[in-house]
């Protein structure tokens, strides 16, 4: 290509070589062309996603796009798969804990009379156990600090106590129930509900809680008993348990009802 006059005045002034203007006009084109074809890839997903029909199995979930629930689901499956024994939350020095934990959502835990309170385990259609907190308090005690995670995006150190769930398992005798792949929970109100996997509650760190900072829990916390799995986003940790029971389905589960995630693992 012939240079033209101004160019050889700018070799002349700098001693560098102007660009090949045919080769810089190539990758402007170039570098445009991606950039609408990319726009218009991600419009067209984003349109097919909000346009698609909203998941069927309401029972255990809804509200969400099924494609959606299609990579939730799958993404849970992955996780479920690496929930094991050995891989633990990571605990902190009880000094480390704030003494006023963070109050995270109140559903299900209004207008109940904790003296009253009991604990319905679901055995089966025929047999349900009535356990009160002080038959709860006299199992093995376990407490630690860890740091809960809330999916609004805070977390905090905080120190909780109460019983293994696994411990309560075999304490009351329910090893072939929780042979079932899933436990379902809700309030006594039943305006809240979660379903959880067996092998994250059967995890060493899950408990059935009933302290926090030292002290018995209050009724904000969901006194008198509520669960805390340091492997799971708080939205799992269910406050005021009113009954547990067992299911080879996935029990419904307030949250995914709403369109998250249904394992919620960490």
């Amino acid at each position: 290509m012939k240079k033209q006059p101004e160019d050889l005045k700018q070799q002349e002034l700098t001693g560098v070589e102007p660009y090949d203007k045919v080769k810089v006009n190539r990758r402007t084109f170039l570098s445009s062309l991606t950039f609408v074809a990319g726009s218009a890839l991600a419009y067209w997903g984003w349109d097919k996603l909000y346009l698609a029909p909203k998941e069927t199995i309401a029972d255990a979930t809804a509200g969400a796009r099924a494609p959606l629930r299609q990579v939730l689901d799958a993404n849970g499956r992955v996780f479920e798969g690496l929930v094991n024994s050995k891989r633990l939350a990571r605990t902190y020095p009880k000094y480390q804990a704030v003494l006023k934990p963070r109050i995270n959502g109140k559903l299900g835990i209004a207008d109940v009379k904790i003296d009253n309170w009991q604990l319905n385990v679901v055995k089966n259609a025929t047999n349900t156990l009535k356990i009160n907190l002080n038959e709860l308090r006299k199992l093995p005690k376990t407490e630690f600090a860890f740091e809960f995670k809330c999916v609004e995006g805070w977390s905090q150190i905080s120190h909780w106590g109460g019983v293994k769930f696994s411990d309560f398992i075999n304490h009351y005798g329910l090893t072939e129930q929780a042979k079932m792949p899933y436990i379902g929970l809700h309030t006594p109100d039943k305006k809240y509900y979660v379903g959880i996997d067996m092998p994250s509650a059967l995890h060493p760190q899950t408990l059935l809680c009933y302290e926090v900072s030292g002290k018995l829990l209050s009724a904000e916390h969901g006194a008198p008993l509520r669960l805390i799995i340091p492997t799971k986003y708080g939205i799992k940790n269910l406050k005021r348990i009113g009954t547990l029971f067992f299911s080879n389905e996935r029990p419904p589960d307030y949250w995914a009802e709403l369109g998250y995630d249904y394992f919620s693992g960490l």
